[in-house]
Order: C-alpha cells, then sequence, then structure tokens
C-alpha cells in the first residue's frame, strides 16, 4: 500500500513538474501545480504572474481557481493539490478557505514558505485542516528553479 501511495505521489507531482516546465519556458518563475479529484488530474497550473501581471498568478492559485470551476463549487474538499514549491501566505488561505484535503508540495521556499519554512500556517487553529506533506521530488523542483535563476542571472 506505501509503494502504490508514494507512486501516486510521483506521478501527480510528475504532472506538476511539466507545468513548471511550462513557467520556464514562459520565463516565468518555474512553479507548476496540479488539483486531483477521485486519482484523476482535474486541473492544471504553473505560475503566469509577470506575463498576464496577475496578483493572484501562483501555479496552485490558477490550479485551484480551474478546479472549482470544472467542480462547479468553490468547495475543494475532496481534492489534492501537488505543487513544486510550498505554498505563500495567499495559496495556503486559499487552500484553507476552499476546504482542499491534502497539500503535496516538492522544494521548501525559505523566503515566503508557510507549510513549514517561514510559518506553519496549516497548524493554526482555522476551522478547516489541510494535510500537509512536503519535499516531494524535492530535488527536481529544486533544480528547475535553480536553473530559471541562473539563467535570469546571465542576463
Amino acid at each position: 500500500m506505501k509503494f502504490q501511495e508514494n507512486q501516486k505521489k510521483i506521478k501527480f507531482m510528475t504532472a506538476a513538474l511539466k507545468e513548471a516546465e511550462k513557467a520556464f519556458n514562459a520565463n516565468e518563475v518555474p512553479v507548476g501545480a496540479v488539483v486531483v479529484y477521485d486519482g484523476k488530474i482535474i486541473a492544471r497550473g504553473h505560475n503566469k504572474r509577470e506575463g498576464e501581471q496577475l496578483i493572484h498568478g501562483h501555479a496552485e492559485f490558477l490550479a485551484m481557481l480551474k478546479a472549482a470551476k470544472k467542480m462547479g463549487s468553490w468547495r475543494l474538499e475532496d481534492c489534492d493539490v501537488y505543487v513544486t514549491m510550498e505554498p505563500c501566505p495567499m495559496c495556503a488561505g486559499a487552500m484553507i478557505q476552499a476546504r482542499v484535503k491534502n497539500l503535496y508540495y516538492g522544494v521548501k521556499d525559505y523566503k515566503s514558505g508557510v507549510a513549514d519554512s517561514v510559518l506553519k500556517m496549516f497548524e493554526l487553529p482555522f476551522s478547516h485542516k489541510v494535510h500537509v506533506e512536503g519535499m516531494i521530488m524535492a530535488e527536481e523542483s529544486e533544480k528547475i528553479l535553480k536553473e530559471f535563476f541562473k539563467k535570469l542571472r546571465k542576463k
């Protein structure tokens, strides 16, 4: 059972990494996300802050908006979010408000991550609890981020 769970996490995080590649190719910070319901990906997203000048243009936020539209409800109670980087306060708050069941993330964000790094927001006494598991395919998530910022510094 544990092996199957790990395989599932790798499958969905790999899909999130493909979204991060899209962001990388669009000169956005390479973060990608997928929303999973009933074992299937129902929404995908990648960072679009710069290209579309969106305050909320983070991968997981955009993926959750698409998922809510597909579900016909703002409640994502039985959904899991896979994102390549630890969420910021805005995205974590959206997950709590949307009642996301599980959050799986790749690499930590020591500047603004609130699952484990700067703050443990999901442990605060909100009315909804999101189960959090981090560092899934962290090396792959970190690699694409490092490549992006190295490329940016060269410009």
